[in-house]
Order: structure tokens, then C-alpha cells, then sequence
């Protein structure tokens, strides 16, 4: 049987097949080879170059080969944070005419290690808790779309850091299975693999020393699964708002907000009954939102009010016709359109970072100036933002629907501020 190249891209071929087929993959000289970081498989993994990019090489029998390709390019087309399917390799022979396994060939995820190199410094729990959480927002994302992993673990994720986010990356698919629905025993199936195998890796690493004192593999393990169920119930709750009913959607975010998670996407779709919104959550660093907000708005606030700024700043985004995808995250796929299937390039238009200006020049600026200076004391313009936006919370609350922004505002002018002001002198005695 002839060496074949099966590729996604029509170039790919032409580079790969400057590399050594002949010899197996753990023979391969040091001039092809990249040195990264590998994690640990069952079968032989190594980085290489072609052209100008990293490539990762695994060698592994013929249909397992097609198979995880055709997974990968599946998880792909829907969205799902996998690395990209580039190529299998079948039919090599060796010098003397012998057969040698197929390889799949992945694109190396820039900047992702995988969980044991994280480990070789002393990693804090803290960190490792966002690690975990990231995991879990993988696990459920795979299960929304119908996709049955079969062997979650540390070892079969990659971990990447982009602009303080955490994203975990699915890097081997081959004992997966896309299905149109999940079953509950399969989730919980694969969600009991997954303590399984995690609790194992952590227990590995506390026997080699490089796991920190206070985490408790076992504990570790079960807090994954709390965590999935959390998100899971959160995620798949199905609710339908009266249109433009922003106090509803932020109540869907600030519950998102409290389990320990961002919103990275957000869909709505406009229907005669109401606003359908989905969401799709993120892991973020500390400091994340004041950076992300900066690079927005050239707003420069603390963390909380950043965080909650970016919220009404989404939810705002999401009404807009001319939004095109991105996202206040820049990466996100926030989207608006009318029943299933709307949303992206359905209104050409602006950008997130002009739209984000725009939030300023026409919501931001405006309800902060509504504020008279005498009555805003010490309050910066960000807090007193901050405030409005708590108020309004509060009153849609006690009201059960969305009062609005402008309503807000008067209602804090006329009976918060003046109580607030009247405390100042005895607080200050």
C-alpha cells in the first residue's frame, strides 16, 4: 500500500511529506523534532515542524487514526475547544518494505502546556482551582454538544493562558463518540471517569513531590464533579425573557458570576414569545476585567466595578443590530438574530471595540453626568456607575421586571444620594 496523506488543507501534503515516514516515530532524528512539553499517552507523540508551523505527531493504528481525525474535524465544525485536525498519514513502510503504524497529525495549540508542566513548579491552589474549573467548563461544553469523551483526564487536555483567561483543550478524541443528544447515564458515566483519572494524576504527582500540601487528590477529584453539576444546571436551564428584559439576563450572569464564572458567549434569539439567551462561560485571572476594560472603553477602575461594567456592557452589546462576533473578550461569539440560526454576519457592522466607545459616548457618559456633582461626593465616575447599576438590581428585583436604567437614576438621585450625603458628617465624626 502507497504512503497516503489525507488533509484538510491542499498544502499541508506537500510540506508533510518532507518528513521521515520511513522510520518510526521514536526514531525520528532531532532536526525534525520540536522540543515542547509532552504530556503523557498510551501511544508515541512528537512535535515536529512543516513549513512554518508545529505540528503534533501521533502514531497509532489505521482506523483509530481516521476516527479521532473525523472526531476532531466534527468538534471543530461545532465550536468546541479541541486542537485542529490537520492530516493522518497511512501506508508507511519502513527501508526493508514493513509496514509501520499511521500517524494523525494535530496543529500544535500555541502557548498551551499540558497539566504535568504546570507541576514542575510549585503551582497554588488557588491557580489550580481556575485549572479545575476550566476542566469543568470543557466537559460540560463537550456534553451540550452531544460529544461523550470516554476518558477525561488531565493527560488528554492541554491548558492555555490568553489575556488572563484559562481554556482547557481537548487534545485526544479517539475513545470519543458524537452522539445528537447525551443521555444522563452517559454524562454521568464520563463524569465519573473523569474523577477517577483526575484524582489518580494528582495522587501521582503528590507521591513525586510536586503537588502542594493543602490539596487532597481524592477531594480534588469530587470537587470537579460538584462543579460540572453546578455549571451543567446553570448552563442547560432553558428560560425565555420578555424582549429587551436586561434585568433577567444579568440575573442569568450574576449567578454564572457566584459559581466562579465569566461569560465568554452569549446568544440571544428574538422569538414571538420572548428573548431566548444561552451562554457559554469562561475561567478568568485576577485583574482580567480591569485590563479587558481598559483596552475596551479607557475606563481605568477597580476589579468589581471592571467586572461589572464588562456585564452591562455585554448585555448591552447583545441589543445591538450592528454587533458582528467578538465579544467584549474579543474572542467571544456573542450573537443577536431572530429564531434559531440567527446571529453572525446576519448585520454587517462594528467592531466590539467601536461598539464599547459607542457604550460609552451613549449609556456610560450620559447616566454618570445624571448624577448632579454636588451629590456625588467622593465617588468616582466608574463607582457611581457601579451603584446605579446595583440599584437598578435592586429595584427590578422588588419589582419582578426590568425598570430601566433612566428610572434607576432618578430613583437613586431622589432617595439614596440625599441619605447617603446626610450620614457623611456623623460618619466622619
Amino acid at each position: 500500500m502507497a504512503l497516503q496523506i489525507s488533509a484538510t488543507d491542499p498544502e499541508h501534503p506537500a510540506l508533510l511529506l518532507e518528513l521521515p515516514w520511513h522510520l518510526p516515530l521514536e526514531e525520528w532524528p532531532e532536526e525534525y523534532l520540536v522540543p515542547l512539553p509532552r504530556g503523557i499517552s498510551r501511544h508515541v507523540v512528537r512535535y515536529a515542524r512543516a513549513g512554518d508551523e508545529v505540528i503534533a505527531v501521533k502514531e497509532l493504528a489505521q482506523r483509530p487514526a481516521l476516527r479521532e481525525y473525523r472526531l476532531l474535524r466534527d468538534l471543530d465544525r461545532i465550536g468546541i475547544p479541541a486542537v485542529d485536525p490537520l492530516a493522518v498519514v497511512t501506508g508507511r513502510t519502513d527501508t526493508v518494505g514493513e509496514p509501520l503504524e499511521s500517524v494523525l497529525i494535530t496543529r500544535h495549540l500555541g502557548g498551551s502546556v499540558p497539566y504535568r508542566s504546570m507541576f514542575e513548579t510549585t503551582l497554588r491552589p488557588a491557580t489550580m482551582h481556575r485549572l479545575m474549573d476550566a476542566l469543568a467548563v470543557l466537559l460540560v461544553r463537550l456534553h451540550v454538544a452531544g460529544f461523550a469523551w470516554g476518558d477525561c483526564s488531565l493527560s488528554n487536555t492541554l491548558f492555555r493562558r490568553d489575556a488572563g483567561a484559562y481554556a482547557a483543550y481537548l487534545v485526544d478524541a479517539e475513545t470519543g463518540d458524537l452522539h445528537r443528544e447525551l443521555s444522563v447515564g452517559q454524562r454521568e458515566y464520563d463524569l465519573d471517569l473523569a474523577r477517577v483519572n483526575i484524582s489518580g494524576e494528582l495522587l501521582d504527582l503528590e507521591a513525586s513531590g510536586a503537588l502542594h500540601p493543602s490539596v487532597d487528590p481524592v477531594e480534588f477529584g469530587t470537587e470537579i464533579c460538584a462543579r460540572y453539576r453546578d455549571l451543567w444546571r446553570e448552563l442547560t436551564r432553558t428560560s425565555v425573557y420578555p424582549a429587551g428584559g436586561y434585568h433577567y439576563i444579568e440575573r442569568r450572569i450574576r449567578r454564572l458570576n457566584e459559581l466562579g464564572f465569566d461569560v465568554a458567549e452569549m446568544q440571544i434569539e428574538h422569538a414571538s414569545n420572548g428573548d431566548m439567551v444561552t451562554f457559554v462561560p469562561k475561567v478568568v485571572d485576577a485583574g482580567h476585567h480591569q485590563r479587558q476594560l481598559l483596552r475596551l472603553t479607557g475606563l481605568d477602575t477597580e476589579e468589581n466595578q471592571a467586572r461589572r461594567l464588562l456585564n452591562d456592557l455585554e448585555s448591552w452589546m447583545a441589543t445591538q443590530e450592528d454587533y458582528v462576533p467578538g465579544g467584549p473578550g474579543g474572542a467571544s461569539r456573542l450573537r443577536t438574530g431572530t429564531g434559531a440560526g440567527a446571529g453572525a454576519g446576519q448585520h454587517p457592522g462594528a467592531r466590539p471595540e467601536v461598539l464599547a466607545h459607542r457604550w460609552v459616548r451613549e449609556v456610560f457618559r450620559p447616566t454618570v453626568r445624571a448624577v448632579p456633582p454636588g451629590l456625588r461626593g467622593a465617588m468616582d465616575q466608574a463607582e457611581i456607575y457601579h451603584e446605579l447599576l446595583e440599584h437598578r438590581w435592586y429595584l427590578s428585583e422588588r419589582a419582578q421586571h426590568d425598570i430601566g436604567l433612566d428610572t434607576a437614576v432618578e430613583d437613586y438621585i431622589r432617595n439614596v444620594l440625599p441619605r447617603t450625603r446626610e450620614a457623611l458628617p456623623s460618619a466622619a465624626g
